[in-house]
């Protein structure tokens, strides 16, 4: 049993008032798990408020933090779905509560939350070479599965395409409803409207358009808003990738390089899912490099289905 003074009481809903002190934590756990995974001397900066905000309205009801006696936040874990697909992140123990049962906790609340939901696929990404989480994780009943591959490259100059923008066109309505199409088409079940609308409201990135006679048959929503707090923005982070097939998945990434130049970054960011080989072999040859490399882990029972001839690639953080 645990002493008075150790006791953790949650979930609770984390609102934006809880921003400052779930950036501490945020910042304190990874940089702790970056140093026991042999990365000494990295400091984990603080995200963005408004990247927390994003996260925090996107998640709703699924943003859940527990608290000490002292009322002060001991973890946390942010769950969102996206229609049918589900997942967990980021989340995080702060350091002095580690190894009390608190993550199987949170995790276990996180996938009995997106399963009362109705989500069909259910997981989150970890780092490949922290072995202890995926065992941690493996033991709550997750399946290490694909790689999600962080590719980037620089920022190239204007080739005059005129990309579409979402939020900058006069269709907006038209063009949302166009966007969920094409998800139900290469996706059925898979919804990212609501993350659409909140980029587009916190004024954090756009929703680049690419039509094939006259039809949306590809779509990015990306942000260029800084990702860590006091640094200034310097990259296009594509969230959410569909597209109807390989062909047009590389005249998206085209216009991708066409809306960094406007947005005056320095380089386009696209996390792309190792199960689309097609697209992943499509950014290779484009001249992308590998940056980071995270492994998607997906609840047995509720793993992502095969990909079919279209592409879907959809960021599992913020």
């Amino acid at each position: 049993m645990l002493r008075p003074e150790r006791a953790l009481d949650g979930p609770h809903r984390a609102t934006l008032a809880d921003i400052d002190p779930l950036n501490r934590v945020f910042s304190d756990a990874f940089t702790d798990r970056y140093g026991r995974d042999g990365l000494v001397g990295v400091r984990v900066p603080f995200l963005n408020p408004l990247v927390w905000r994003y996260a925090l309205e996107d998640a709703g009801e699924g943003a859940m933090l527990w608290r000490d006696a002292r009322g002060e936040i001991a973890g946390f874990n942010i769950v969102h779905r996206s229609g049918c697909e589900g997942w967990m992140g980021p989340l995080a123990v702060r350091p002095d509560r580690q190894a009390e049962g608190l993550g199987s906790r949170m995790v276990r609340a996180g996938l009995e939350w997106l399963q009362a939901q109705g989500a069909r696929t259910i997981g989150l990404e970890t780092m490949p070479r922290t072995v202890d989480n995926i065992g941690f994780y493996s033991r709550l009943g997750l399946v290490p599965g694909h790689l999600t591959i962080t590719m980037v490259q620089e920022a190239r100059r204007p080739r005059g395409l005129a990309p579409e923008a979402l939020g900058r066109g006069g269709a907006f309505t038209q063009g949302l409803d166009a966007c969920h199409a094409l998800a139900a088409t290469v996706a059925p079940g898979v919804d990212f409207t609501r993350e659409i609308e909140l980029t587009l409201a916190l004024r954090m990135g756009d929703v680049t358009l690419v039509r094939r006679d006259g039809a949306v048959v590809a779509f990015a929503l990306w942000h260029s808003a800084q990702l860590a707090a006091g640094r200034p923005k310097d990259e296009l982070r594509v969230l959410k990738v569909v597209a109807m097939d390989v062909a047009a998945f590389r005249l998206l990434v085209a216009h991708l390089h066409e809306a960094a130049a406007a947005e005056r970054v320095r380089r386009v960011a696209i996390r792309c899912q190792s199960a689309h080989a097609g697209a992943y072999m499509a950014l290779v040859e484009e001249g992308f490099r590998v940056h980071w490399t995270d492994l998607r882990m997906t609840l047995r029972g509720h793993a992502e289905p095969p990909p079919g001839a279209g592409v879907l690639l959809s960021n599992w953080e913020i």
